[in-house]
């Protein structure tokens, strides 16, 4: 790992603290990165308009329990990435060819969007029970790689 995946790691870790997620552990945050440049970044939180767990004050997911790295539909949240890949778009940004740099390793309805969008490098700080996830950008071509602090 070089200076430059030091930064954005380091602020994908900033973005993280805006997630409106009620579970600490799973804050999340995401940056898209194209030739040094930041495209986009993302947070796990509910989308526009709906409450969040945080205003709702529990999670959905821990009241019905549910296990992580499973049944990723039943959550109020979209994902970090997916909400960096969808900011993308809506602002007619190209990610393709781009480094996602996530707090977390994606599940695996991430690493689909992914491999579509493009994205060639995903590099994440923490693990994730999603075995198919990483199956998924294998086959798709994406270079993974955990960020390990020196």
């Amino acid at each position: 790992m070089d200076k430059w995946d030091r930064r954005f790691m380091e602020l994908a870790g900033v973005i993280a603290g805006w997630a409106s997620c009620y579970k600490a552990n799973r804050k999340i945050g995401a940056v898209i990165v194209k030739n040094k440049r930041i495209v986009t970044t993302g947070y796990n939180g509910a989308p526009a308009g709906i409450r969040t767990c945080v205003e709702r004050g529990e999670c959905l997911r821990e009241k019905l329990g549910i296990p992580s790295g499973t049944r990723h539909e039943i959550c109020y949240a979209v994902h970090a990435e997916q909400n960096a890949i969808i900011q993308a778009a809506r602002l007619g940004s190209s990610i393709d060819g781009a480094t996602l740099y996530c707090t977390h390793q994606p599940c695996v309805l991430c690493a689909k969007m992914i491999v579509n969008a493009g994205i060639r490098r995903v590099v994440y700080r923490e693990g994730y029970p999603d075995e198919f996830a990483l199956q998924m950008l294998t086959e798709g071509g994406v270079e993974l790689e955990r960020f390990v602090e020196d």
